[in-house]
């Protein structure tokens, strides 16, 4: 995708929020919503960054990341990895180069930072680049991005790079099987590690009411990829984020038989091209 030249905006950064319902943003061509609080269960920061990227009117960055460390080195280890991200994507904007180049520079800028913290921290690293009518996805980690269209069906989703990710993609668990697994939480890829690689996905056409979402895995370990996509497949942006957020944190309150129940930090960022 080749970046076009244009005068974006600052970027928007959502880090250790509390939020009660999700806020709009107009960007790259169409809106977004976007939602991050913290898990019930704790009074420790929100590890949860989310970032919307401006790039020029039809095209803009989409970021989430989810960080791991314990004492805030989590909260630290996701917000210096979307810092990092942010700055490599706005080089290449003054510079105009391809955008994925800035990506792919900001997952390696992220991931040195974070590995200098010296804390033994982490942070998954989810991103999206939005150009004219395509999308393509980036990611390290267990954090999810999900392409659907205004029917339901899937057009793109990331493989989490888990034991339980890895099973799902080759068919040996299904989706009820995969969020009763005693390795749900494991993974074997972040930012912050000497071995960490980029995933890089192919780029799709993107039709205008097509939507995109990207969350942690306080989405996922709470809510099936089926259930999401009722919720956001359409509707107002706004109202899609907070009826699927209201859903997660429902059920990490209130655990009940044969359904997920998983406290944890909660972001959900949507977006949907502007039809016409």
């Amino acid at each position: 995708m080749e970046l076009n030249s244009g005068n974006p905006g600052p970027a928007v950064i959502y880090c250790n929020r509390r939020m009660t319902a999700s806020v709009a943003h107009a960007i790259g061509g169409g809106e977004s919503a976007v939602f991050s609080s913290r898990s019930p269960c704790k009074e420790t920061p929100n590890e949860d960054v989310a970032a919307i990227v401006p790039c020029d009117e039809n095209s803009c960055v989409l970021i989430v990341a989810d960080g791991m460390g314990g004492h805030s080195a989590g909260e630290v280890a996701s917000l210096t990895a979307v810092r990092e991200m942010i700055r490599a994507v706005n080089e290449a904007l003054q510079q105009k180069q391809m955008l994925r180049i800035g990506i792919i520079n900001g997952f390696e800028r992220a991931n040195d930072a974070v590995q200098a913290m010296g804390t033994g921290s982490g942070t998954t690293l989810a991103v999206v680049e939005i150009s004219q009518n395509e999308v393509r996805p980036y990611h390290a980690g267990d954090s999810v991005v999900l392409v659907v269209g205004s029917r339901g069906k899937i057009k793109l989703e990331t493989t989490s790079h888990s034991p339980v990710g890895f099973g799902l993609a080759a068919g040996l668990l299904d989706s009820s099987e995969a969020m009763d697994h005693a390795e749900r939480h494991v993974i074997l890829n972040a930012v912050g590690s000497p071995s960490m690689r980029i995933e890089i996905g192919s780029a799709i056409r993107l039709a205008a009411r097509d939507t995109v979402m990207l969350a942690s895995d306080g989405l996922t370990d709470n809510v099936t990829t089926q259930e999401a996509i009722r919720r956001i497949r359409k509707g107002k942006i706004c109202d899609c984020a907070n009826e699927l957020t209201e859903l997660a944190t429902q059920r990490m309150w209130n655990p009940g038989e044969g359904r997920p129940s998983k406290p944890d930090d909660l972001t959900v960022l949507l977006f949907r091209r502007q039809s016409g």
